[in-house]
């Protein structure tokens, strides 16, 4: 699925990014803006300051990852499991989040203007 105006500065807009592509230390891993993350299993994975703008991340298990800092503005987290997550200081501004399992994620400072 490839997003409606995909903007240049995200590389992997509408595909799957390969999985040494999400274990790449996180100053180095590419914008995942726009991704297709639908069903991955991100258990636990550090994802600190990812840029994860409009990312499908459907059905996505991201139970105990480290999403401090990340940018999720617009992503679409329905039903993915954020248990225990650190979404501090996280953007989710207008992010689909029906469904999602927040039970003990850390939300403390996110943005959830819209969502």
């Amino acid at each position: 699925m490839t997003w409606p105006g995909a903007a240049q500065n995200c590389p992997r807009a509408g595909k799957r990014p390969a999985a040494d592509v999400l274990r790449g230390a996180p100053e180095s891993r590419p914008a995942l803006c726009q991704a297709d993350l639908s069903g991955t299993d991100l258990r636990g994975m550090s994802l600190r300051r990812a840029d994860l703008r409009q990312a499908n991340l459907t059905g996505a298990n991201l139970r105990g990852a480290d999403l401090n800092l990340a940018d999720l503005s617009r992503a679409n987290l329905w039903p993915a499991n954020l248990r225990a997550a650190n979404l501090r200081q996280a953007k989710l501004s207008a992010s689909d989040l029906s469904g999602t399992n927040l039970s003990r994620a850390n939300l403390s400072k996110a943005n959830l203007g819209r969502s």
